[in-house]
Protein backbone atom coordinates (compact mmCIF):
# COMPACT_ATOMS: atom_id res chain seq x y z
CA UNK A 1 0.00 0.00 0.00
CA UNK A 2 2.59 2.71 0.91
CA UNK A 3 3.97 1.83 -2.84
CA UNK A 4 0.83 4.17 -4.28
CA UNK A 5 1.49 7.70 -4.60
CA UNK A 6 -1.19 8.74 -2.64
CA UNK A 7 -0.27 6.60 0.16
CA UNK A 8 0.35 8.40 3.46
CA UNK A 9 4.29 9.14 3.98
CA UNK A 10 5.76 7.97 7.44
CA UNK A 11 9.55 8.66 8.11
CA UNK A 12 10.44 5.11 7.39
CA UNK A 13 8.82 5.70 3.99
CA UNK A 14 11.05 8.28 3.34
CA UNK A 15 14.25 6.10 4.86
CA UNK A 16 14.60 6.52 8.16
CA UNK A 17 13.99 3.83 10.66
CA UNK A 18 13.23 4.48 14.00
CA UNK A 19 12.92 1.32 15.22
CA UNK A 20 16.25 0.22 13.84
CA UNK A 21 17.98 3.49 15.43
CA UNK A 22 16.03 2.49 18.69
CA UNK A 23 17.23 -1.13 18.49
CA UNK A 24 20.85 -0.08 17.92
CA UNK A 25 20.98 2.42 20.91
CA UNK A 26 19.80 -0.46 22.83
CA UNK A 27 22.64 -2.39 21.48
CA UNK A 28 25.56 -0.21 21.96
CA UNK A 29 24.57 0.87 25.94
CA UNK A 30 26.97 -1.38 27.14
CA UNK A 31 29.96 -0.53 25.18
CA UNK A 32 29.00 2.78 26.37
CA UNK A 33 29.39 1.79 30.20
CA UNK A 34 32.45 0.04 29.84
CA UNK A 35 34.21 3.30 29.26
CA UNK A 36 32.73 5.27 32.00
CA UNK A 37 35.15 7.19 34.39
CA UNK A 38 34.01 8.19 37.99
CA UNK A 39 33.32 11.92 36.96
CA UNK A 40 30.59 10.60 34.67
CA UNK A 41 27.55 11.41 36.07
CA UNK A 42 23.90 9.75 34.95
CA UNK A 43 23.71 7.68 32.15
CA UNK A 44 22.75 7.85 29.03
CA UNK A 45 19.78 9.13 27.55
CA UNK A 46 19.99 12.48 28.35
CA UNK A 47 20.48 15.35 25.67
CA UNK A 48 23.84 15.81 27.03
CA UNK A 49 26.95 14.25 28.46
CA UNK A 50 27.68 15.70 32.06
CA UNK A 51 31.46 15.03 33.55
CA UNK A 52 32.75 16.12 36.61
CA UNK A 53 35.81 18.43 36.59
CA UNK A 54 35.67 18.63 40.55
CA UNK A 55 38.67 15.87 41.71
CA UNK A 56 40.80 17.58 38.79
CA UNK A 57 42.90 20.18 41.08
CA UNK A 58 45.10 21.80 39.18
CA UNK A 59 45.94 25.22 39.66
CA UNK A 60 45.32 26.74 36.18
CA UNK A 61 43.61 23.95 34.86
CA UNK A 62 43.27 24.14 30.89
CA UNK A 63 40.93 22.23 28.52
CA UNK A 64 42.48 20.94 24.91
CA UNK A 65 39.81 20.07 22.48
CA UNK A 66 40.36 18.16 19.00
CA UNK A 67 37.65 16.67 16.31
CA UNK A 68 38.77 14.25 13.79
CA UNK A 69 37.60 11.49 11.61
CA UNK A 70 38.83 8.15 9.94
CA UNK A 71 39.12 9.55 6.41
CA UNK A 72 38.59 6.90 3.39
CA UNK A 73 40.00 4.11 5.72
CA UNK A 74 36.16 4.02 6.26
CA UNK A 75 35.91 2.69 2.36
CA UNK A 76 38.48 -0.31 3.35
CA UNK A 77 36.25 -1.31 6.32
CA UNK A 78 33.22 -1.10 3.90
CA UNK A 79 34.30 -3.30 0.73
CA UNK A 80 35.89 -5.90 3.69
CA UNK A 81 32.53 -5.80 5.41
CA UNK A 82 34.36 -6.01 8.84
CA UNK A 83 33.57 -2.33 11.49
CA UNK A 84 35.11 -3.82 15.16
CA UNK A 85 38.38 -1.92 14.76
CA UNK A 86 37.52 1.40 13.11
CA UNK A 87 36.28 3.01 16.50
CA UNK A 88 39.91 2.67 17.15
CA UNK A 89 40.75 4.36 14.24
CA UNK A 90 38.75 7.46 15.51
CA UNK A 91 39.67 7.57 18.67
CA UNK A 92 43.67 7.79 18.25
CA UNK A 93 42.81 10.56 16.12
CA UNK A 94 41.59 12.98 17.99
CA UNK A 95 42.97 11.63 21.54
CA UNK A 96 46.49 11.46 20.40
CA UNK A 97 46.33 14.81 19.46
CA UNK A 98 44.83 16.36 22.62
CA UNK A 99 47.85 14.42 24.29
CA UNK A 100 50.30 15.88 22.42
CA UNK A 101 49.59 19.29 23.59
CA UNK A 102 50.41 17.55 27.39
CA UNK A 103 47.07 16.67 28.42
CA UNK A 104 44.94 13.87 29.88
CA UNK A 105 42.05 12.58 27.84
CA UNK A 106 38.92 12.57 29.46
CA UNK A 107 35.94 12.23 27.28
CA UNK A 108 34.82 11.62 23.93
CA UNK A 109 31.66 12.09 21.40
CA UNK A 110 31.15 10.02 18.44
CA UNK A 111 29.00 10.97 15.25
CA UNK A 112 27.96 7.89 12.72
CA UNK A 113 25.85 9.32 10.14
CA UNK A 114 24.70 6.17 7.52
CA UNK A 115 22.51 5.61 4.28
CA UNK A 116 20.47 3.13 6.14
CA UNK A 117 20.50 2.87 9.68
CA UNK A 118 22.04 -1.41 10.73
CA UNK A 119 21.95 -1.87 14.35
CA UNK A 120 24.84 -4.70 13.21
CA UNK A 121 26.90 -2.07 11.82
CA UNK A 122 26.79 0.56 14.16
CA UNK A 123 26.80 -1.91 17.14
CA UNK A 124 30.31 -2.90 15.68
CA UNK A 125 31.36 0.49 14.90
CA UNK A 126 30.91 1.49 18.54
CA UNK A 127 32.21 -1.34 19.83
CA UNK A 128 35.67 -0.23 18.62
CA UNK A 129 34.52 3.19 19.64
CA UNK A 130 34.43 1.75 23.13
CA UNK A 131 38.19 -0.35 23.17
CA UNK A 132 39.54 2.69 21.78
CA UNK A 133 38.36 5.11 24.76
CA UNK A 134 39.21 2.36 27.17
CA UNK A 135 43.04 2.41 25.93
CA UNK A 136 42.96 5.82 25.93
CA UNK A 137 41.17 5.95 29.33
CA UNK A 138 38.62 8.45 28.38
CA UNK A 139 35.34 7.99 28.76
CA UNK A 140 32.53 7.73 25.80
CA UNK A 141 30.02 10.02 27.31
CA UNK A 142 27.82 10.56 24.39
CA UNK A 143 27.34 10.42 20.65
CA UNK A 144 24.71 10.85 17.39
CA UNK A 145 23.90 8.33 15.10
CA UNK A 146 22.11 9.61 12.04
CA UNK A 147 20.41 8.41 8.67
CA UNK A 148 20.86 9.85 5.53
CA UNK A 149 18.90 8.09 2.75
CA UNK A 150 19.22 10.68 0.23
CA UNK A 151 22.67 11.77 0.87
CA UNK A 152 24.35 8.54 1.16
CA UNK A 153 24.02 5.25 -0.02
CA UNK A 154 23.20 2.06 2.24
CA UNK A 155 26.16 0.15 3.62
CA UNK A 156 27.83 4.05 3.13
CA UNK A 157 28.62 5.75 6.13
CA UNK A 158 31.13 8.45 7.82
CA UNK A 159 32.74 8.62 11.47
CA UNK A 160 33.84 11.21 13.26
CA UNK A 161 34.84 12.22 16.65
CA UNK A 162 35.45 14.53 19.45
CA UNK A 163 37.74 13.84 22.36
CA UNK A 164 38.37 16.56 25.41
CA UNK A 165 41.15 16.49 27.70
CA UNK A 166 42.83 18.57 30.55
CA UNK A 167 46.61 20.41 31.33
CA UNK A 168 47.72 22.76 33.31
CA UNK A 169 48.87 25.68 31.56
CA UNK A 170 51.96 25.47 32.90
CA UNK A 171 52.48 21.89 31.32
CA UNK A 172 51.14 22.48 28.23
CA UNK A 173 53.54 21.50 25.13
CA UNK A 174 55.69 22.11 23.15
CA UNK A 175 58.00 24.43 25.09
CA UNK A 176 61.64 24.86 25.25
CA UNK A 177 62.22 23.38 22.27
CA UNK A 178 65.81 23.66 21.79
CA UNK A 179 68.87 23.07 19.09
CA UNK A 180 70.35 19.58 20.57
CA UNK A 181 67.39 18.16 21.64
CA UNK A 182 66.78 14.67 20.37
CA UNK A 183 63.88 12.94 18.95
CA UNK A 184 62.60 10.20 19.86
CA UNK A 185 59.88 7.92 17.42
CA UNK A 186 57.36 5.61 18.15
CA UNK A 187 56.59 2.73 15.70
CA UNK A 188 53.40 2.15 14.29
CA UNK A 189 52.79 -1.00 13.09
CA UNK A 190 50.75 0.49 9.96
CA UNK A 191 48.75 3.42 8.31
CA UNK A 192 47.21 4.59 11.08
CA UNK A 193 43.95 6.44 9.45
CA UNK A 194 46.34 8.59 6.95
CA UNK A 195 46.98 8.36 3.00
CA UNK A 196 44.12 5.60 2.23
CA UNK A 197 43.14 7.89 -0.81
CA UNK A 198 46.73 7.19 -2.02
CA UNK A 199 46.67 3.83 -0.97
CA UNK A 200 43.81 2.54 -2.43
CA UNK A 201 44.66 4.28 -5.39
CA UNK A 202 47.41 2.27 -5.92
CA UNK A 203 46.63 -1.04 -4.64
CA UNK A 204 43.42 -1.69 -5.34
CA UNK A 205 42.55 0.88 -8.66
CA UNK A 206 45.87 0.64 -10.33
CA UNK A 207 47.92 -3.11 -9.50
CA UNK A 208 44.32 -4.57 -9.06
CA UNK A 209 44.92 -6.32 -5.89
CA UNK A 210 42.40 -8.22 -3.92
CA UNK A 211 41.80 -7.30 -0.70
CA UNK A 212 41.31 -11.15 0.95
CA UNK A 213 44.49 -12.51 -0.78
CA UNK A 214 46.82 -12.49 1.06
CA UNK A 215 48.98 -8.78 1.58
CA UNK A 216 52.14 -10.25 0.26
CA UNK A 217 53.70 -13.08 -0.14
CA UNK A 218 54.14 -15.79 2.51
CA UNK A 219 52.47 -13.19 5.14
CA UNK A 220 49.49 -14.87 7.31
CA UNK A 221 46.56 -12.41 6.42
CA UNK A 222 45.23 -10.79 4.02
CA UNK A 223 45.37 -7.02 2.27
CA UNK A 224 41.75 -6.14 3.75
CA UNK A 225 43.35 -7.01 7.35
CA UNK A 226 46.43 -5.41 6.93
CA UNK A 227 44.55 -1.86 5.85
CA UNK A 228 42.31 -2.63 8.42
CA UNK A 229 45.26 -2.53 11.07
CA UNK A 230 44.00 -0.46 13.91
CA UNK A 231 45.68 2.46 15.05
CA UNK A 232 47.61 2.38 18.27
CA UNK A 233 46.70 5.03 21.10
CA UNK A 234 49.42 6.49 21.98
CA UNK A 235 48.18 8.90 24.91
CA UNK A 236 49.03 6.12 28.10
CA UNK A 237 52.57 6.03 26.84
CA UNK A 238 53.25 9.24 26.46
CA UNK A 239 51.59 10.27 29.63
CA UNK A 240 53.99 7.72 31.51
CA UNK A 241 56.77 9.05 29.56
CA UNK A 242 56.27 12.72 31.02
CA UNK A 243 56.51 11.02 34.30
CA UNK A 244 59.85 9.81 33.27
CA UNK A 245 61.60 12.37 31.87
CA UNK A 246 61.44 15.90 30.67
CA UNK A 247 59.80 16.31 27.56
CA UNK A 248 60.16 19.35 25.26
CA UNK A 249 57.35 18.29 22.38
CA UNK A 250 55.40 15.87 20.59
CA UNK A 251 54.16 15.55 17.59
CA UNK A 252 51.12 13.23 15.53
CA UNK A 253 52.59 11.80 12.88
CA UNK A 254 48.68 12.44 10.56
CA UNK A 255 48.47 13.94 7.48
CA UNK A 256 51.44 15.37 6.10
CA UNK A 257 53.85 13.24 7.04
CA UNK A 258 57.03 13.26 9.63
CA UNK A 259 58.49 16.26 8.73
CA UNK A 260 55.13 18.27 8.36
CA UNK A 261 53.97 17.30 11.87
CA UNK A 262 57.16 17.98 13.29
CA UNK A 263 57.63 21.44 11.96
CA UNK A 264 54.46 22.58 14.09
CA UNK A 265 55.77 22.07 17.24
CA UNK A 266 59.18 24.01 16.39
CA UNK A 267 59.97 27.27 17.40
CA UNK A 268 61.70 29.55 15.07
CA UNK A 269 65.67 29.55 15.34
CA UNK A 270 65.72 25.91 15.09
CA UNK A 271 65.28 22.77 12.95
CA UNK A 272 64.49 19.26 12.94
CA UNK A 273 65.93 16.74 11.12
CA UNK A 274 64.73 13.23 10.86
CA UNK A 275 66.74 10.11 9.45
CA UNK A 276 65.10 7.64 7.57
CA UNK A 277 66.87 4.20 8.28
CA UNK A 278 66.88 4.71 12.14
CA UNK A 279 63.67 2.52 12.17
CA UNK A 280 62.01 -0.39 11.21
CA UNK A 281 59.49 0.61 8.34
CA UNK A 282 56.38 -1.87 7.71
CA UNK A 283 56.16 -3.59 5.04
CA UNK A 284 53.10 -2.34 3.53
CA UNK A 285 54.61 1.07 2.67
CA UNK A 286 56.83 -0.60 0.24
CA UNK A 287 53.71 -2.17 -1.40
CA UNK A 288 52.27 0.51 -1.35
CA UNK A 289 54.99 2.77 -3.03
CA UNK A 290 55.81 -0.06 -5.53
CA UNK A 291 52.35 -0.45 -6.67
CA UNK A 292 52.01 3.28 -7.15
CA UNK A 293 55.35 3.73 -8.86
CA UNK A 294 55.36 6.69 -5.82
CA UNK A 295 58.70 8.88 -5.15
CA UNK A 296 60.28 8.90 -1.65
CA UNK A 297 59.03 12.30 -1.42
CA UNK A 298 55.64 12.21 -2.22
CA UNK A 299 55.42 8.73 0.23
CA UNK A 300 57.29 11.08 3.52
CA UNK A 301 54.96 13.98 2.78
CA UNK A 302 51.86 11.25 2.72
CA UNK A 303 52.54 8.61 5.12
CA UNK A 304 53.85 7.75 8.83
CA UNK A 305 56.52 5.17 7.27
CA UNK A 306 56.16 3.67 10.76
CA UNK A 307 56.34 6.63 13.44
CA UNK A 308 53.15 7.64 14.80
CA UNK A 309 54.30 9.89 17.39
CA UNK A 310 57.65 11.69 18.15
CA UNK A 311 58.98 12.89 21.51
CA UNK A 312 60.99 15.65 21.94
CA UNK A 313 63.76 15.57 24.34
CA UNK A 314 66.58 16.78 26.25
CA UNK A 315 69.57 14.80 24.86
CA UNK A 316 70.55 13.64 28.02
CA UNK A 317 67.58 11.96 28.26
CA UNK A 318 67.28 9.54 25.34
CA UNK A 319 68.25 6.15 27.21
CA UNK A 320 65.26 6.87 29.92
CA UNK A 321 62.92 7.97 27.04
CA UNK A 322 63.72 5.27 25.04
CA UNK A 323 63.43 2.70 27.84
CA UNK A 324 60.20 4.53 29.31
CA UNK A 325 58.05 4.19 25.93
CA UNK A 326 59.58 0.62 25.48
CA UNK A 327 58.31 -0.41 28.62
CA UNK A 328 54.75 0.97 27.98
CA UNK A 329 54.51 -1.64 25.39
CA UNK A 330 55.78 0.03 22.07
CA UNK A 331 58.94 -0.17 20.08
CA UNK A 332 61.04 2.98 20.18
CA UNK A 333 64.15 4.76 18.15
CA UNK A 334 65.69 7.62 18.59
CA UNK A 335 65.27 8.93 14.90
CA UNK A 336 66.53 12.42 14.69
CA UNK A 337 67.51 15.82 16.47
CA UNK A 338 66.79 19.50 16.61
CA UNK A 339 69.60 21.89 15.06
CA UNK A 340 69.84 25.44 14.76
CA UNK A 341 67.79 26.71 11.62
CA UNK A 342 64.64 28.49 10.82
CA UNK A 343 61.56 26.51 12.01
CA UNK A 344 61.77 23.63 9.38
CA UNK A 345 62.06 20.09 9.46
CA UNK A 346 62.97 17.76 7.00
CA UNK A 347 63.75 14.02 6.76
CA UNK A 348 67.09 12.54 4.74
CA UNK A 349 68.54 9.19 4.70
CA UNK A 350 70.63 8.16 6.93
Amino acid sequence: MTDRPDAPLTYRSAGVDIEAGEAAVERIKAHVRSTFRPEVLGDLGGFGGLFSLGHHKLEDPVLVASTDGVGTKSMIARLVGKYDTIGIDLVAMSADDIAVQGAEPLLFLDYISVGSLDPDMVDAIVEGVAEGCRQAGCALIGGEMSEHPDLMAPGEFDLVGFAVGIVGRDAILPQHVRAGDRVIGFASPGLRSNGYSLARRALIDRAGRDLSAPAWKGWGHSLGEELLRPSVIYAPAMAALRRRVEVHAFAHVTGGGIAGNLVRVLPHGVDGVVHRGLWEEPRIFAEVQTAGDIADAEMEATFNLGLGMLAVVPAREVEHALDAVRAAGHQAWAVGEIVDGHGRAHVERA
